[in-house]
């Protein structure tokens, strides 16, 4: 009987080790061109090889705002589901009516971990993550410094932060290592989900990353940039020929005018080395799958919260994000140091007593071609980049597809791979019925079962999409806008007056969506 009892232990040992993995990472305000791989000019070697030997989709979905964003991506379910209103980035979720991947993947057999940006009332521990580092985020962030509105945890204890030395996106990718080599390591399947909070502002970065950007953003400026991307996109085929770009907002000027140029530069220059950051911890990341032999039988996913943040004036300032000159700006970080006010060609960003955005300008391009920005219901805010790679199961590396989807689809997917079921009752919990449908499909080169609509309540607007047709209202004392997105992807030309009874029908259905889940 115990030798019985050993093989049947081996055997299960073997069919966990046999089950996929999943790594999910998620860049925050990263716009939809940003990556290599998706017509940028900003370094990402690794995550470009990421798409080299996977799957792109050029029409993936967020919610535009990062709380939101995660809510769906963790539940499967509209953000509204789950007490999100989809406007604002900290309300707590009610855990009441739904159940996270994470706690699902524990329940079944799955080591789970996390690194990175968490925002709830409980711990990420206490949500079905065997291992956790990152902050309880609730306000403003440094990458510098410790700040009184977010405690880092490591587990489920406050982390000390070290006397000097600190950057966070280093420490996620240190953290990130540590825990999948502790997961590779391990019997169990494992499921890794680092959710990093650059390029978010304010603009932080070390000086030896920034370097080699300052001269290309000095050389050329927004436009010309936003073109290169555009012919880009055209030549990988992200871009359809006739693909009508989203025309640039008439308050951004030509490079050519700004008077401050080298401060306009130094601005793109830190986001872009907030994104290099990144890069170089997915390329650590994946070492470690190469190097444990577990590269071959994990499905690793990249994508963005929400579009590009057009957070901080186009000209320079002496104040910004509640930082002022007479204001009492030693009172935010732990350590007393105040914040210089402002942003300017006597202010660069980059340093830890800084803090800034990069404007609506670059926030542009970062978006290229789409119109609009973070927290809009256009597709600038809720598009995103995703990028799938699954050896032997994503068919056509370096492919890409149109099929589209959206961050509720992530779970489906996670449970999918797993083998696992949905639950209908959770530890005490009924959740609802899970909204999303699995990508899997597409992965292997399928035409998948979709969804007949996906819509949206931000906080600039709402809208709801079916097939290639989008119903758009920007401000609630607004008319909706219709946009055909198979040639019109910058949302240029408004149909509603051509198609009044497709409007009236899309309304109607949107109102039906809005009803069921609770958007207000």
């Amino acid at each position: 009987m115990r030798c019985l009892c050993l093989v049947l232990l081996l055997a299960a040992s073997a069919r966990a080790a046999d089950r996929p993995n999943v790594v999910l990472i998620m860049a925050d305000d990263m716009g939809w061109s940003d990556l290599g791989c998706y017509g940028g000019e900003i370094e990402t070697p690794h995550i470009d090889s990421l798409a080299a030997d996977g799957l792109r989709f050029t029409r993936f979905y967020n919610n535009a705002v990062c709380g939101a964003t995660r809510a769906s991506l963790l539940t499967g379910l509209w953000c509204q589901q789950t007490g999100h209103r989809g406007d604002r980035w900290n309300e707590p979720k009610d855990f009441s009516r739904c159940v996270l991947v994470s706690e699902v993947l524990k329940a079944h057999g799955y080591h789970t971990a996390m690194v990175g940006k968490w925002q709830g009332r409980d711990l990420a521990v206490q949500r079905g993550f065997d291992r956790f580092f990152g902050p309880n985020c609730q306000g403003k962030i440094s990458y510098w410094n410790a700040v009184r509105a977010n405690e880092f945890y490591l587990d489920d204890e406050p982390w000390e932060f070290p006397e000097s030395g600190f950057f966070m996106t280093d420490a996620f990718n240190d953290h990130a290592v540590r825990f999948l080599e502790e997961a590779t390591a391990g019997e169990k399947p494992f499921f890794l989900y680092v959710a990093y909070i650059a390029p978010h502002w304010p603009l932080h970065a070390r000086e030896e990353t920034i370097a080699p950007y300052r001269e290309r953003y000095r050389s050329k400026g927004w436009h010309d940039w936003r073109n290169t991307r555009l012919e880009r996109q055209r030549q990988m085929g992200l871009l359809p020929d006739n693909a009508k770009p989203a025309p640039v907002p008439g308050s951004i000027p030509d490079w050519a005018d700004d008077t401050h140029k080298d401060w306009q530069a130094e601005r793109m220059a830190v986001y872009a080395a907030q994104i290099s950051n990144i890069d170089r911890g997915v390329g650590r990341l994946l070492n470690v799958l190469e190097e444990s032999g577990a590269d071959e039988n994990t499905l690793v996913l990249f994508l963005s919260d929400n579009g590009a943040a057009a957070n901080g004036g186009l000209r320079p300032s002496t104040s910004g994000f509640g930082f002022t000159p007479d204001g009492n700006n030693a009172g935010w970080r732990k350590d007393g140091v105040a914040i210089k006010p402002g942003s300017g060609p006597d202010l660069m960003p980059g340093p830890h007593d800084t803090f800034a955005g990069y404007g609506i300008a670059w926030a542009t391009t970062s978006n290229t071609p789409l119109r609009d920005h973070k927290q809009s219901a256009y597709e600038g805010g809720i598009r995103t980049p995703l990028i799938a790679r699954w050896p032997g199961q994503v068919k056509h590396g370096g492919g890409i597809t149109r099929q589209p989807g959206h961050v509720i689809d992530v779970m489906a997917t996670c449970l999918d791979v797993a083998g696992v079921e949905y639950p209908e009752e959770f530890e005490g919990r009924r959740p609802l019925p899970m909204e999303g449908r699995s990508l899997v499909p597409v992965f292997r080169g399928e035409q998948r079962d979709g969804h007949e609509l996906m819509a949206w309540k931000c906080g600039r607007g709402r809208a709801i999409m079916m097939e290639d047709w989008k119903l758009v209202r920007p401000r609630d004392n607004r008319p909706w806008e219709l946009y055909n997105l198979a040639d019109d992807i910058g949302e240029t030309t408004n149909l509603a007056e051509t198609f009044p009874e497709r409007v009236r029908l899309m309304t109607g259905k949107y109102e039906d969506w809005r009803r069921r889940v609770g958007a207000r």
